[in-house]
């Protein structure tokens, strides 16, 4: 009996590690951000000042307000904070809590816009796991925005993992940074 209770706690972990471990080929709804970085709105600036001096063909009228809608909309994405995780986990920390609820005050004043909240991990680890632990982050981000009074069609997830790193750095403060679910606004 005791040998049967064991094997079957081994086959069930093991299941469980292939489970967690195996990636899926979409991760998330196949929506792409809009929103340009918030340092994209500084590089921008200059330009749309220099348009401005001088007269401009029809065509570049277009563009400028093309610039200016994805300037806006970088500016509304930089409203909403990035959330961080401790190591190897996705438990939302107090911290984490309270930057979801500005976060939530901000998509529940601006309904009309939809979220992608966007997993992310150090670059410790494999990169299956990593996707996964990318995932599990965003979907506790997006179930606490829910609770909140987010509504679900509002809002997507994405897990990178460990591919698109916010610091490059190779310690722990470079880490830290880069446990990560980030918020952008989407079409």
């Amino acid at each position: 009996m005791n040998q049967k209770m064991t094997r079957l706690l081994a086959a069930l972990f093991c299941v469980t590690i292939m489970a967690a471990g195996c990636a899926k080929k979409e991760v998330v709804k196949s929506e792409e951000p809009v929103a340009a970085p918030a340092t994209a709105v500084e590089s921008t600036a200059p330009a749309k000042s220099a348009e401005k001096e001088q007269p401009a063909p029809e065509s570049a009228a277009v563009k400028e307000e093309t610039l200016e809608d994805t300037t806006k909309e970088a500016v509304q994405a930089a409203e909403l904070q990035t959330v961080y995780f401790d190591f190897d986990s996705y438990v939302l920390s107090t911290q984490a809590r309270d930057i979801l609820k500005k976060n939530a005050e901000w998509m529940l004043k601006n309904s009309g816009t939809k979220v992608q909240v966007q997993g992310n991990c150090d670059d410790r680890g494999s990169a299956e796991y990593n996707l996964a632990l990318g995932e599990n982050r965003a979907k506790s981000a997006v179930k606490y925005l829910t609770t909140l009074g987010v509504k679900p069609d509002k809002l997507s997830y994405i897990s990178f993992g460990k591919e698109k790193p916010a610091d490059q750095g190779n310690d722990e403060a470079a880490w830290a940074k880069n446990r990560r679910a980030d918020f952008a606004i989407i079409k």
